[in-house]
């Protein structure tokens, strides 16, 4: 007793003189003094594991308080207006209410709605835990003369004892009867961190950094468009002459999974944390945005970035429809004061959200619309590959991604939106166990690193809880008419094993400068081709030129003077030694990417005036603007009569026809061309 008698003086006596320190530092304003005892206080002073508390005396505020974090919330709008973690203000108290923590959804060519509800409610309120709900009610009478969005959106939030987080989930629904909905762009959860303290921002091992301000940015120049900016009077220095644009920090939905802000002041961090991909749209390699300068974090639900109109939700008149997005976790974390304080934090997050992986699907929700584990199943089997002109037998899908969507056909799942996507990747005998999937039907899909083209099973697949489904031995016949003659690139669905210019130094982004990898999310690459070919495009002689060189990796339109954009041909040129006459050759095109683009192929005619090809009007990623290296993937398989080919020297134009526009054209991930079946090995000069 007489030792904890000691013990409690030492520990008061040392907060007596802390709280003395700050009060002869400032009398209580921030400056870099009182920042520092801050961060000596959170080292030192342990978590308190008291119980999760619910506040609702202020009829305008609800607030969850576990002693760690705090979260206040308008009532009965649901938006986040504060988050406090040991004693911290985390978000931006100069910024309206409604502009601080919330949900939005754009829609009706780009209204905004914020979801602002009109009901609160307690799910459940123990020690151990709190579960609030703040409700918004479509009114039916409203019809379609309103901006707001026909849906019932149920925002949940939850607070855990010894929680340094807090977690976020919206339930939508549409009854029958509704009005229909063309264009529903996007719908996502934002938090606006306070600028004053919030200034280096991590994404993965590899892009993390200092970052410039919102300010900084005001003060810049706006580029091709207005989302890049050139940054020309920031706030430091170092960023003079950078370029910013939050689509340069884009990540693939399988990989978004922890991304944030960290002050190094107070060596805390802000990080969204994502453990499951099963509510996001259009299947695991979608890429869309995370956090970015402002500073401000995302968690990304639904949205058309890389891939266009094909993934805007549409709900036709009376369409009813129900959805689970998230549970997400934003966690809060804090260090000692070191130069590896931004290390410590990152590594910090990043075992936090495997630690969230791991425990997925929850089982402490209280919505009945969020099925825990033991009420969903899983589906099994191994796939393998049948091509005799890479081998004989059968042999395995290596590293296959391996999903379950909507049903629908080949390839549907990187266009649908409105269900729910469970992914994995096969072991190297191509074995795969898809888990935790939700009850209802679904189709499987499947598509293989290095093989053509898109594998869906013959029939339909129905999950009920607890299922444990083996599927037996399933066979990919890929798109297949002959033996290679010449190939070019890699069949991977990006166009990063081509040419990817180096940036201009005059429009850098410094985050990219040492990671080459992915040197494709520099600002301005487009603009390259025009100096590399500047009098005519693109020629590709194959068995002379290598694609990691000569293949640039995007065909763009051609500025002719004046802000006058044309589209461009390239040209393929190859020997064949004889040709099999009849028969026909096949040109498989796979492409990365396309936007507002008509791909045309001709044969040894460029002056024809109807090409043997055209993809007619596709596309509407962006990804060439948007620094993506892939949007949306695309396959034809173009027949080629032997007649239209000859002895000697032969070539493909590949014409993507339309201009008007900077950003208009197509990235390929590989082209090949097939001999008949019955071609002999002579025919070709590879």
């Amino acid at each position: 007793m007489e030792k904890m008698r000691k013990w409690g003086w030492l520990l008061g006596s040392l907060a007596a003189m802390l709280l003395l320190i700050l009060f002869l530092a400032g009398h209580g304003t921030y400056d870099e003094t009182t920042s520092r005892v801050r961060r000596s206080l959170r080292s030192v002073i342990p978590r308190r594991q008291q119980g999760v508390n619910l506040l609702t005396r202020d009829p305008k505020r609800v607030v969850l308080d576990n002693g760690i974090v705090k979260v206040i919330f308008s009532n009965p709008g649901g938006y986040v207006i504060g988050i406090q973690y040991r004693g911290l203000d985390i978000l931006e108290t100069g910024n309206e209410e409604n502009n601080r923590g919330y949900w939005d959804v754009v829609w009706k060519k780009n209204i905004t709605d914020k979801l602002e509800a009109t009901k609160f409610r307690v799910i459940t309120a123990r020690p151990d835990q709190a579960e609030i709900s703040f409700l918004r009610t479509y009114d039916v009478s409203l019809g379609n003369g309103t901006n707001t969005v026909p849906l019932t959106v149920d925002k949940r939030y939850i607070l855990q004892r010894g929680g340094s987080g807090f977690y976020a989930y919206g339930i939508f629904e549409r009854l029958d009867g509704w009005p229909a909905v063309q264009d529903m762009d996007q719908i996502r959860m934002v938090y606006k961190l306070e600028q004053a303290i919030f200034h280096y921002m991590a994404l993965s091992d590899t892009r993390q950094r200092s970052m410039p301000t919102a300010a900084d940015r005001g003060r810049g120049q706006k580029l091709a468009y207005k989302e890049a900016c050139l940054l020309t009077d920031p706030s430091n220095p170092d960023f003079r002459g950078e370029v910013d644009d939050k689509y340069q920090y884009s990540i693939e939905d399988k990989d978004n999974k922890v991304h944030g802000w960290i002050s190094t002041d107070e060596s805390v961090g802000f990080w969204m944390i994502t453990p499951s991909d099963e509510f996001r749209t259009g299947g695991p390699f979608k890429q869309d945005l995370t956090s970015h300068v402002g500073p401000t974090t995302l968690s990304m639900f639904v949205s058309t970035h890389y891939a266009g109109k094909e993934l805007q939700i549409k709900f036709e008149e009376g369409e009813a429809w129900k959805k689970v997005f998230g549970p997400v976790f934003v966690y809060l974390n804090s260090a000692p004061s070191s130069k590896n304080s931004t290390r410590i934090l990152w590594n910090d997050a990043k075992k936090q959200m495997l630690k969230e992986v791991k425990n997925w699907p929850y089982n402490f929700t209280q919505s009945e619309d969020f099925p825990s584990s033991h009420q969903r199943g899983s589906v099994l089997g191994q796939l393998l590959i049948h091509d005799r002109y890479i081998n004989e037998s059968l042999f395995p899908a290596s590293s296959a991604y391996v999903g379950l969507a909507a049903p629908g056909e080949v390839g549907s799942w990187q266009r649908e939106n409105k269900g729910y996507q469970f992914w994995n990747q096969a072991d190297e005998e191509g074995r795969f166990i898809i888990k935790n999937v939700r009850p209802g039907n679904y189709s499987f899909y499947a598509w293989v690193p290095g093989i053509v083209g898109d594998y869906k099973y013959e029939a339909d697949i129905t999950i009920t809880p607890g299922c444990n489904i083996k599927l037996d031995n399933l066979t990919y016949e890929p798109p297949r008419n002959g033996p290679t003659l010449w190939e070019i690139g890699i069949p991977d669905r990006t166009a990063a094993e081509f040419s990817v210019p180096d940036p201009y130094p005059t429009l850098l982004n410094n985050l990219y400068t040492y990671n080459h990898s992915e040197n494709f999310r520099q600002y301005g690459l487009w603009a390259r081709y025009g100096e590399r070919y500047p009098h005519n495009d693109l020629v590709y002689t194959i068995a002379i030129n290598n694609y990691h060189d000569d293949w640039f990796y995007a065909q763009v339109t051609r500025n002719t003077g004046n802000e006058t954009y044309v589209g461009t041909t390239w040209q393929i040129l190859f020997e064949l030694h004889n040709v099999t006459n009849p028969g026909n050759y096949t040109l498989q095109l796979a492409l990365a990417s396309a936007n507002n683009a008509e791909l045309q192929v001709r044969i040894n005619n460029k002056s024809d005036e109807r090409p043997h090809f055209s993809s007619k009007l596709i596309g509407g990623d962006n990804a060439i603007a948007r620094h993506g290296i892939h949007g949306l993937y695309w396959l034809f398989s173009v027949e080629i009569p032997s007649s239209l080919l000859k002895e000697g020297i032969n070539t493909v134009y590949l014409t993507q026809a339309r201009g008007g526009e900077t950003f208009q054209g197509v990235m390929y991930d590989y082209i090949r061309l097939e001999a008949p079946s019955s071609h002999t090995d002579s025919q070709v000069v590879i």
